[in-house]
């Protein structure tokens, strides 16, 4: 029997050694998911952020056998449930759902603790809505050329309130008046509700708030939709115009819903998951529920939504710029 020298025996071992190494992150992504999955909301539950998690959530859970499991980690608005995602290992096992804050906040908030750049991996769009300007009765205005020649006449501008400071209705708003340089004051709300009964009390002149919410108001005369904030005009107010349709080309501000997982995510993993949750966002059921709430779903894959993503990051660090709106 032929002994083999101690060398050639380390170098077998080593090589055996490398292939199982090399074997292993493709065994687990073939074998995936093989324990429950959480998906972070960093917002409190009943939002539409959440809803939306929680029905690719119960849809993923159908098709791939596995328990998905949404926790709500709300602060910091969003801040503190992406940081746990930003910091969490890439195996597909702790996942995000947020809304455009993700790209808002690293354009007014220098002291993020992660970087939305460079700490995730972009898997899907899951649904866009608009928002929209809309006035109190009491203001003579019913399309945007009234508003805005309104406003002008304001001689210390006119005032729009919104849900928060740094959120998708403020910097509709202020995308607005950089746009028009129409003189615009914005007034933060602790919320969206506060918001809206100051504008249907008339402390107020005008509201930027999402279509779902505004569209029974406008519908029942209790307000004037001036105009929606995205590129096409929405289900929910077929004859509302947009705002870039009435003299503001280039116009377009909308709320969305991402997906999203560490950086460095696996490839598979992440088409894996960008299929499963446009399928869940484009059933039936889902198509007939987002429709009814002025919602579109997404359709985009990873590299789409990669790109989609890097481009929004751009357009509200130049319009935070540009507005001076800082959040410390």
């Amino acid at each position: 029997m032929q002994r083999r020298s101690l060398p050639s025996l380390c170098l077998g071992l080593m090589a055996t050694t490398l292939a199982t190494t090399l074997a292993a992150p493709a065994f687990a992504q073939e074998n995936w998911p093989a324990k429950p999955v959480t998906i972070v909301v960093p917002f409190p539950a009943g939002g539409m952020t959440d809803l939306l998690a929680r029905r690719i959530a119960r849809d993923m859970q159908a098709e791939l056998k596995q328990p998905f499991v949404v926790d709500n980690r709300a602060g910091a608005s969003g801040q503190i449930g992406t940081e746990i995602v930003a910091r969490a290992n890439p195996d597909g096992y702790t996942l995000l759902v947020s809304a455009t804050h993700h790209v808002i906040n690293p354009a007014i908030r220098p002291k993020l603790p992660y970087n939305a750049s460079k700490d995730f991996t972009n898997i899907a769009l899951l649904a866009t809505t608009p928002n929209v300007l809309v006035v109190n009765n009491k203001v003579p205005a019913n399309n945007l050329p009234e508003f805005l020649a309104y406003a002008k006449k304001q001689t210390e501008g006119l005032s729009y309130g919104s849900s928060s400071i740094g959120g998708a209705t403020h910097m509709s708003g202020e995308l607005l008046r950089l746009m028009t340089k129409v003189p615009m004051t914005h007034i933060p709300y602790k919320g969206a509700s506060p918001a809206l009964a100051d504008l249907l009390g008339g402390q107020i002149p005008a509201l930027f708030h999402d279509v779902m919410t505004m569209a029974p108001y406008v519908k029942d005369g209790k307000v004037k939709a001036i105009g929606v904030t995205s590129a096409r005009r929405s289900e929910a107010l077929p004859n509302v115009p947009t705002i870039a349709e009435q003299g503001v080309p280039g116009y377009e501000a909308t709320t969305w819903i991402g997906f999203y997982g560490p950086a460095n995510l696996p490839r598979a993993l992440v088409e894996k998951l960008n299929h499963a949750a446009v399928k869940s966002m484009n059933s039936a059921e889902a198509k007939t529920y987002l429709t009814q709430n002025g919602t579109s779903p997404g359709a985009l894959n990873a590299e789409q939504f990669g790109s989609f993503v890097q481009a929004e990051l751009d357009k509200w660090k130049r319009v935070a710029i540009e507005a001076k709106v800082k959040v410390d």
